[in-house]
């Protein structure tokens, strides 16, 4: 599988010869690109064709894995959402706690970390690196040597304002801490309520 976050990035990997593009869209944790995953899906979808899709980005519902597959992906790859599952091996309850209380604009895409567009937690810490009257990043791999450190005693010592980590804007809907079981469920059942809903409106305009 290899990432696009563009429909040109997208299609050099498909001339690479790779087998599954992932459109990952601006809302994604981690490293993005610049579009929103409503815009980049079918844009990458039709740059790559007959390649396969996965949808990532803003994805963290049965109602958005039913958008993703009607915007012509095949899948959707989902990854922010796991973080907080019981099952996960997060490094700290104080991050835990605080994916759990944070909303969807409480993300900010960011150099701090690695010195390219990074989307996390917004904290003290990305407040201080982006501020104008900061110093401003490195490029990467220079920001994420220049910081390791640093961050490895935040991380210890749990140092609240400063404690962070990459997260999409999806965070906004991990409200509690649920099985890996429970999570797919939900993911169920919200699917079927998008497609159910959808097929009634399709059978209304036949009817019409």
């Amino acid at each position: 599988a290899s990432l696009g976050d563009t429909p040109p990035h997208a299609r050099k990997h498909a001339e690479a010869g790779i087998d599954i593009v992932v459109a990952q869209g601006y809302e994604a944790g981690g490293h993005t690109g610049e579009i929103a995953s409503m815009v980049l899906t079918p844009e990458v979808v039709d740059a790559v064709d007959p390649l396969p899709v996965l949808a990532a980005g803003g994805i963290g519902s049965g109602q958005q894995v039913a958008a993703a597959l009607s915007l012509g992906a095949q899948g959707v790859w989902l990854g922010s959402l796991w973080l907080t599952v019981t099952e996960a091996e997060m490094h700290s309850r104080a991050v835990t706690r605080k994916l759990l209380a944070a909303g969807s604009g409480d993300t900010v895409r960011s150099r701090a970390l690695t010195g390219k567009p990074a989307r996390q937690l917004r904290t003290e810490w990305t407040d201080a690196w982006d501020s104008p009257d900061g110093p401003g990043t490195l490029p990467m791999p220079l920001q994420g040597l220049l910081v390791a450190e640093a961050l490895s005693r935040i991380q210890k010592y749990e140092v609240e304002p400063l404690l962070g980590t990459p997260v999409g804007q999806i965070v906004g809907r991990m409200n509690s801490e649920r099985s890996v079981q429970a999570v797919f469920d939900d993911l169920t059942r919200g699917f079927e309520r998008a497609v159910d809903r959808i097929n009634r409106i399709a059978g209304r305009e036949e009817r019409s």
